[in-house]
Formats: structure tokens, C-alpha cells, sequence
């Protein structure tokens, strides 16, 4: 009989086992976050929720956006986490996103979240503009190290500058963003495309990843590279010959967001992904990388980040940034594609 017993028990236990995997909910997270940062967001959200599990569809933010964009009428996402919130009030405009007020939303600053209520979408935390600038090549070739993105025009940077294409980098697109809103658009006419005509002139290639341009510098490939501020720390920090730049006249930025794709059969397993990205927790691991955070007061001083670094970033409108994008991307194409990096 006891033998029996064991086995009924044995039995049970495999058949609740089987159970509690077969209520697991499996979450597909499109997402533009770096690739060394995925596994310590997603370790910190199973251990309070490990009954989620998140299958990552990740490419850089104009990659992203343009799947999203194209998948429209048939969406294959639950949540856009970690995407320019540009990107994502474009989605809102094509009414694509799901409205949530996650729990921690009040301590999220009014400027960093989707004005609706509720919101579409929020803020993670901040990447903005740098110039990974690399001391030894330039020392090399008596190349000086520039303080103003006017400088990068000069002669003596020819074909020593790499930059992120705009169409496919998030960082790319608010770079253009911002010398627009600083020297003006003026549909294709204004001083933001002078300055960029100007620029392309010492462009030797307009790479695909916002992150590159910065490792091509920091391996010494090129003098400088356009990036943003968490791929310069991130190599600075692992020794790599570069000093960060943040060119006095301003920085282009977008926020790195969060959204619930509307349509998502697993809202509520959704709901609690935003809650967890929304919290105190998630907001002090974004600040591991990040200067700026959505929640004010949680990311520590990151070394090399200038004190005034938010104040130095550019007035930036998400809705009017999405509503041109196609008309400014169109443009840019049609004059400086020629020196893209050949897609893979």
C-alpha cells in the first residue's frame, strides 16, 4: 500500500508541477536597450514576478520602430520597454499603445511621462549626447580636441568622425533633432541642414547602432565618435582612451520608455511588467547606466558626466519629434545616405 501511495504522490507532484509551469505567461518585449544591460533588468523583474517569463525581440530604436510600424495591422508585441519615447508618441499617434497608469507613475517627473491620463507610455531615464573622443589617435595626428559640434566642420576632422544613421539609431535621430531645434528646419532650408551639410564633409561613416561610433573610437578607428553618454561611461570605464565631449551649444536626448502595445492578449501579466518598470527598484538599475532617471534623486553620479548635464540638454517636444520624423528622415536620406554603413 505505501508503495502505491508513492507513487500517487509521485504523480501528483509531477501533475502540479506541470500545472504551475503551464500557468507561466510569456511576455514578447520589444526593446532597443543595450544588450549587456537586458539580463539585470530581467533577472530583477522574475524575482518578483517569476511567474512572467519575457522573450526579448531587440534591434536598434529605427529598426524597432519601423517593425512595430509595419506590423500594425498584426501586432506581434506585449510591451515596447526601452524604446525613445519619440518612437513611442508615434506609436500613440497611430494608436497602437495601451493606456496605463502604473503604480509608481506620481513619482515620475511630469516632464519624463505621456501627458494623457492615463498615460501611454513613460519614462525609464535620459540618454543624451556625447562625443567619445579618442586622446591617442587624436595626439597622434595633431587632431585637438573639439568643445562644440561647429567645431566638427573644421578641416582638420576629415574623414574622422563617425555617426549613427538617424533612420535606423534613436540616438542618430536626436542628434538631428537637436541641430534643427538649435539652428533651425525650415523644411530643408534652415541652418540645422546647413550645419549638417557642413558635417558631412568629414564624415567617414554613418553606422547603424548608436552605440559604434563610440567602440570605433574607443578602439582607435576613429578620433571621434557621435554616441550617447551610457556606451562613452560604459567604455571610458573599461579603459578605453576616450575622453566625453558635450559640445557647449546643447545636447540632443530622447528617454529610453515604456509601453503596452495595445491588442496584447496577456494584459494583466503587462500591467504588472509596467508596475515593476515604473518602480524605485528598476529606476535605481536604469541609474546604474543612466545620469538622469524618471524618478528624481535615484541615479548615482556617474563619473565623467558633467553636474549641469541635464540643464544643458535641448527643449525637446516627443509629439512634435514623432510628427516630423518621416519629413526629416526623408531628407536627410535623400542628401547623406551615400556614407551609410552597407545594411547586413
Amino acid at each position: 500500500m505505501k508503495f502505491w501511495k508513492s507513487i500517487l504522490a509521485g504523480l501528483m507532484g509531477a501533475a502540479l508541477s506541470a500545472g504551475a509551469l503551464a500557468e507561466k505567461t510569456t511576455l514578447t518585449v520589444y526593446t532597443a536597450l543595450e544588450t549587456d544591460q537586458l539580463k539585470a533588468y530581467q533577472a530583477a523583474f522574475n524575482e518578483a514576478n517569476p511567474d512572467i517569463e519575457i522573450k526579448w525581440v531587440r534591434d536598434s530604436t529605427g529598426v524597432i520602430t519601423a517593425k512595430l510600424l509595419a506590423e500594425k495591422a498584426n501586432p506581434q508585441a506585449d510591451v515596447v520597454w526601452g524604446v525613445a519615447a519619440s518612437s513611442l508618441a508615434l506609436l500613440d499617434i497611430n494608436g497602437m499603445l495601451e493606456p496605463y497608469a502604473p503604480l509608481n507613475l506620481d513619482a515620475i517627473m511630469s516632464q519624463y511621462r505621456d501627458k494623457k491620463t492615463p498615460p501611454a507610455w513613460f519614462g525609464m531615464d535620459v540618454f543624451g549626447a556625447t562625443i567619445c573622443f579618442n586622446t591617442v589617435e587624436a595626439k597622434k595626428r595633431g587632431i585637438p580636441a573639439p568643445t562644440s559640434w561647429k567645431d566638427l566642420t573644421k578641416p582638420i576632422y576629415k574623414g574622422q568622425i563617425v555617426m549613427p544613421n538617424p533612420a535606423s539609431s534613436g540616438t542618430g535621430y536626436f542628434d538631428v533633432n537637436a541641430w534643427l531645434k538649435l539652428w533651425g528646419d525650415d523644411n530643408g532650408k534652415g541652418g540645422g541642414w546647413k550645419y549638417m551639410d557642413a558635417l558631412h564633409e568629414n564624415i567617414a561613416q554613418y553606422t547603424h547602432s548608436g552605440s559604434k561610433p563610440c567602440n570605433m573610437a574607443a578602439s582607435g578607428e576613429y578620433v571621434a565618435g557621435i554616441s550617447f553618454e551610457y556606451r562613452g561611461y560604459s567604455n571610458k570605464a573599461k579603459g578605453a582612451p576616450i575622453e566625453l565631449i558635450f559640445p557647449k551649444e546643447g545636447l540632443g536626448w530622447d528617454l529610453e520608455a515604456f509601453a503596452i502595445h495595445k491588442g496584447t492578449k496577456h494584459l494583466a501579466a503587462a500591467k504588472k511588467l509596467a508596475d515593476w518598470a515604473s518602480s524605485k527598484d528598476a529606476m535605481f538599475l536604469y541609474g546604474k547606466n543612466f545620469a538622469i532617471t524618471a524618478q528624481p534623486g535615484v541615479a548615482p553620479k556617474l563619473k565623467g558626466i558633467p553636474d549641469d548635464y541635464e540643464q544643458r540638454l535641448v527643449k525637446l517636444d516627443f509629439n512634435e519629434s514623432a510628427a516630423n520624423r518621416a519629413r526629416v528622415l526623408a531628407e536627410w536620406t535623400q542628401r547623406y545616405d551615400g556614407k551609410s554603413e552597407k545594411k547586413k
